[in-house]
């Protein structure tokens, strides 16, 4: 989870001014936490604590008013009555990192998937990319290849994983649907050699870098299992106390490192 966080913090930058490059600063001295990040914590917090995804995104969610929300992730959050907005937008996926760590089967990782994702993005795509993202994340931790991680998320998903980061750079532009997001996020993860090699691939591409980072990230960790401590270092220097506080008690209790 909180290689996500790490993910999503290295490429907030970039977001509005994309690279094409794998050099570049990996901490920018402008980087900070964005909604990514807000909100992958409060999926972890309800888990962590019983309590519904709803309550924990909006409760958690409205402490940071300025995190970079979507329009209407943003009148969903201050809504007297929030209701699911039918989204196939990729923030279902940027923010499902701690289902795939923190559930033990398959079925149980697509159910919360989707249950993480519907109080928002019930669109068959919002829920199929934090479906997609969770597996991925639940294959690595448990020790599935790199080829049968592949295998499964493009039989399940029908996501055409065939493509490498070098191949999908040139004419890869900003995109915010899953569709058009998490495939290529796994690929990211697919092409590396360690955690920052898979980051620096996503943010690379020169589209949502913050969720693109966020999304290979939490993959990224789970399956080289460490991070760098540099990384975590300033990852703890830039996210608040109540946020870190939440992810170093889901990490405690969900996260196995090498």
């Amino acid at each position: 989870m909180i290689g996500a966080i790490a993910g999503d913090i290295i490429g907030s930058v970039y977001e509005h001014s994309p690279i094409k490059t794998k050099d570049f600063p990996l901490f920018h001295q402008l980087c900070r936490f964005t909604d990514d990040s807000v909100l992958t914590v409060a999926v972890a917090d309800a888990i962590l604590t019983g309590s519904s995804y709803l309550h924990s995104l909006r409760e958690i969610g409205r402490r940071y008013p300025d995190a970079g929300y979507g329009g209407s992730f943003y009148r969903w959050l201050y809504s007297e009555q929030p209701h699911p907005y039918n989204s196939w937008g990729n923030g279902a996926a940027m923010r499902v990192s701690p289902v795939g760590f923190s559930f033990n089967t398959i079925d149980e990782v697509l159910a919360e998937a989707e249950r993480s994702a519907c109080i928002t993005h019930n669109h068959p795509e919002g829920i199929k990319g934090a479906q997609a993202t969770a597996l991925a994340i639940y294959l690595a931790k448990t020790g599935a290849s790199k080829g049968e991680l592949k295998k499964e998320i493009a039989n399940r998903f029908g996501y055409d994983l065939n493509r490498t980061v070098e191949k999908i750079r040139p004419h890869y532009r900003f995109d915010i649907s899953c569709q058009g997001t998490v495939p290529e996020a796994i690929i990211a993860f697919l092409d590396s050699n360690s955690y920052e090699d898979a980051v620096r691939n996503a943010i690379s591409l020169g589209g949502d870098s913050d969720t693109l980072g966020c999304i290979t990230g939490g993959i990224a960790q789970a399956f080289y299992r460490n991070i760098p401590k540099s990384i975590l270092t300033r990852v703890r220097v830039i996210l608040p106390p109540d946020l870190l506080n939440i992810t170093d008690a889901f990490c405690k209790k969900y996260i196995v490192q090498n």
